[in-house]
């Protein structure tokens, strides 16, 4: 059995290091000094708790004004751009701090260093930088299998920026190279040289050809091979990249599936990301108090140490809410039986013969088991507190907007299930449905999936009906050309759902939630129940990962990248993966995630063997933020 690949356990290993001065000593205090990146990679890896283990007390943005502290050392954080590097050089200048330990997220330039270096020598600080580092952390995890490049200033590799008729050469040149080093840095983390398989003529071509060139470059650099640790496969036995079972990196382009990231989920965590503020692994939760009193703001962390959050983020919605119920039932139970007094006299001989020692011994056990439980008790409080406020938050924009309805009609749409204009017409132009927006989803999503009762003139009036609602049409004007220009066979891309058997079936109300005294009033919500299926990403994954025993369309279309020869043969290409990375560029979402999750689930119930693997994108988007983008590009159409 080949060695699972985990992004987040990685990169916490190469992050903790750094934070104990990459074993250099242990200091009995430190603070930790980042850019808005470093803190955007930190935030979901470690909490204020974790953080002060490791004898960090203080935790400072490089731009901030920050006041000296002569006696203590600083661990710094960030990206080696002019600005943060013009910033550490007055840190010198100013002695703001005992010594400096230079953590670059990436590689810093020799000019840059030079700079540095220059500053200290004019500041007689040269002695106070104790070591400097390029860390390759150029990446967010967010889950063991699940990262992104970037959160902050997401927009400057999106799908937007990506895809920009009005883009000169050098911008977009400038939009590869910061992939190809996030993803560079990803493959040094997990010290992997994977195969690389692309699509021909997109931007994930364009990023396979330089981070090929990258890894080649490494290898030929004996001094400072990064992969060192991979030459050499005798004496590194658990080496991935090196053994038959090296993993599979895909690139896909956005464009390969373009109605999923519109799609109105129904999933918990996907449903979190689509209708709540969520960023970087925490929620806020906005409680609407009416009147005069000001709206009370809560935010809570969705982390794996959360046992609730780890089973129920990829379980249907319905099934959250059963399960927050049974879980708010199983405390109260608990709770009573914390409660339930202890008989003092029976225990102190007062009331009948005894032992007194044997019962004064057995009493003090139950009262320590009592405080014990207790804490757990307090513990799973909290925790199913948490998940009561967050799904009666989504809860009530489910009801609110009937995002149940879209859900069901636009899963149909998107197996090549007929639609009828009836029904569209109702959802479109009913006021009761939905927000201006999920009528404006539904719409691009059968208009992408080629519904047959939707003709180009049919098309334009329910734009004009849209346009009335307040909505722009250079979302339309850009999918309309998206059509008209691309390269992939739209039709054949979505027809893959329907041959996988994606079914949706609705069953009947729940009836312990639908009880007296029920915290979550389901009524009025369909309990949609999800057969197995795939969606386009999974299926060309699917393809890729099993070309050996099948031939599929994407493994005879997809360029095939080996960084470690020049040349490669058609026989190497006819191979079997079990571990794989796949990596949109132009923007991911937590639908495909969970799909792609789903179907390693499956796999390793089958015959076919077990797969991992690590969804990767350029950045995070919601279904509205990726239609707020498709408007600015129709806006340059």
């Amino acid at each position: 059995m080949t060695e699972k690949l985990s992004i987040r356990k990685k990169q916490i290993q190469e992050a903790t290091a750094m934070l104990n001065l990459n074993a250099d000593l242990q200091l009995d205090w430190k603070f930790l000094i980042y850019d808005n990146i470093g803190e955007n990679i930190i935030a979901p890896l470690f909490t204020i708790e974790d953080l002060e283990n490791l004898n960090v007390t203080s935790h400072l943005r490089i731009q901030e004004k920050r006041d000296s502290v002569p006696d203590v050392s600083a661990v710094y954080f960030v990206l080696p751009t002019d600005e943060n590097i013009e910033r550490i050089c007055q840190d010198l200048a100013s002695h703001l701090y005992d010594s400096y330990y230079l953590n670059f997220i990436s590689p810093i330039s020799r000019s840059k260093l030079e700079a540095i270096a220059d500053a200290a020598l004019l500041s007689d600080s040269a002695n106070n930088v104790k070591k400097v580092y390029d860390q390759y952390l150029n990446f967010i995890a967010l889950e063991d299998d699940f990262f992104i490049l970037r959160e902050k200033d997401k927009q400057l590799i999106s799908y937007y920026a990506i895809n920009r008729s009005d883009a000169t050469d050098a911008e977009i040149t400038s939009v590869i190279d910061q992939i190809v080093e996030g993803l560079f840095s990803v493959l040094v983390a997990l010290n992997i040289i994977p195969i690389i398989r692309c699509p021909k003529g997109g931007p994930a071509e364009a990023v396979a050809e330089k981070l090929t060139k990258k890894i080649r470059e490494t290898l030929r650099d004996s001094r400072n091979n990064l992969f060192a640790n991979n030459q050499d496969s005798s004496s590194n036995s658990n080496s991935l990249s090196l053994s038959i079972h090296r993993p599979l990196l895909c690139l896909v382009d956005r464009s390969a599936d373009m109605s999923t990231p519109l799609h109105h989920t129904w999933t918990y965590q996907a449903l979190i990301h689509d209708l709540l503020n969520a960023e970087l692994n925490k929620v806020s939760v906005v409680d609407e108090a009416g009147g005069k009193v000001k709206s009370k703001v809560q935010t809570f962390d969705l982390n794996p140490n959360d046992k609730f959050w780890r089973v129920q983020r990829g379980s249907p919605f319905p099934q959250v809410a059963d399960a927050v119920q049974r879980e708010l039932d199983d405390y109260k139970r608990r709770e009573n039986e914390v409660k339930s007094p202890i008989d003092l006299n029976s225990p102190l001989g007062l009331d009948g013969p005894g032992d007194e020692s044997a019962i004064l011994a057995e009493s003090t056990a139950k009262l320590t088991n009592t405080m014990s439980s207790l804490q757990e008790l307090l513990e799973n409080k909290r925790v199913i507190g948490n998940h009561t406020t967050i799904a009666h938050a989504v809860l009530d924009e489910i009801k609110k907007r009937k995002l149940d309805n879209f859900f069901e009609i636009e899963e149909k749409i998107m197996n090549r299930n007929l639609i009828d204009r009836v029904t569209l017409d109702d959802m479109i132009a009913n006021p009761d449905y939905g927000h201006p927006s999920d009528k404006y989803r539904l719409f691009l999503i059968s208009y992408i999936c080629d519904n047959p009762n939707l003709t180009e003139e049919e098309a334009e009036k329910y734009v004009s009906v849209l346009e009335g609602l307040g909505c722009k049409r250079s979302a339309f004007d850009y999918i309309k050309r998206w059509k008209t220009f691309s390269k992939i066979n739209v039709a054949s891309l979505q027809s893959s759902l329907q041959s996988s058997g994606g079914v949706l079936k609705t069953a009947g109300m729940f009836t312990k939630l639908m009880s007296q005294g029920s915290q979550f009033v389901m009524e009025g919500v369909k309990n949609l129940v999800l057969k197995e299926h795939y969606l386009p990403i999974t299926k060309i994954v699917d393809g890729l990962m099993d070309s050996a025993s099948k031939v599929s369309q994407e493994s005879l279309e997809y360029t095939y990248f080996d960084p470690k020869v020049q040349k490669d043969s058609e026989a190497k290409r006819k191979r079997t993966f079990q571990n794989a990375i796949v990596f949109i560029v132009g923007g991911g979402n937590y639908i495909e995630y969970q799909n792609l999750v789903d179907y390693c689930n499956t796999k390793s119930r089958s015959v076919s063997g077990t797969r991992h693997i690590i969804y990767g994108s350029t950045d995070l988007m919601n279904a509205n933020q990726f239609l707020q983008q498709l408007s600015q590009l129709g806006d340059i159409c």
